[in-house]
């Protein structure tokens, strides 16, 4: 008798559970995930960095609009407000006073100055401006309006003069060579040169010319 053949053990099959039949697709997903995550964050910090960046600027721009407007106003402003010293200055007439040769005061050494002094006066509204007058245009023995301002300073010259010579008189040479010592000295002409001309005009600016200490 053929004595029956025992049935072979089959092995179970290996389970396969959903995560692992899905690794490597898993694997590429999260990669991708990730590549995404990355670029979403790439973007919102570009965004912000551009959004950033304009905001700055444009605050920038406005900050700076408004320093010029400012800067701009107040140039003209300093302009306004120096324009009427410096449209009085130029609507000034100028009177030389000559050349003065004076001894100076000077305890130990005789020195003297050569030095030449001109004014510059105001005007009043009843002078011609800069241009005007000059004899042009008024007829046969017309006076001219400068000659006749130029006559009526005249009369102050020898005064005027003579103020000239007892303020620079009564200096040194040490304080005539210092700068301070000459602004200090035009000054003291300008006040004694106004009390001269008693409100009539003002004396606006003293120069010197041809300044010698010897």
């Amino acid at each position: 008798m053929v004595r029956p053949t025992k049935p072979k053990e089959l092995k179970p099959k290996a389970e396969v559970t959903p995560d692992q039949g899905k690794s490597g697709g898993g694997s590429i997903t999260d990669v991708k995930l990730i590549a995404v995550n990355t670029v979403i964050t790439l973007l919102i910090c570009g965004l912000f960095i551009a959004s950033n960046y304009f905001i700055v600027q444009n605050s920038l721009n406005t900050i700076m609009k408004q320093i010029a407007a400012s800067s701009g106003g107040g140039e003209e402003n300093a302009d306004a407000a120096a324009g009427g010293e410096g449209d009085a200055v130029e609507r000034g007439m100028i009177v030389d006073l000559g050349e003065f040769i004076l001894n100076l005061s000077d305890p130990k050494i005789k020195r003297y100055l050569k030095i030449n002094v001109a004014i510059e006066l105001s005007r009043k509204d009843t002078d011609p401006k800069p241009g005007e007058g000059g004899g042009g245009g008024h007829g046969e023995g017309a006076v001219d309006p400068m000659k006749a301002i130029a006559a009526e300073m005249d009369q102050f010259k020898p005064a005027i003069r003579d103020s000239v010579i007892s303020t620079l008189s009564s200096k040194t040479a040490e304080e005539l060579s210092s700068v301070a010592g000459k602004e200090l000295a035009k000054e003291q002409i300008k006040e004694a040169v106004d009390a001269i001309l008693a409100g009539d005009r003002e004396v606006l600016r003293v120069s010197f010319g041809n300044f010698i200490i010897q």
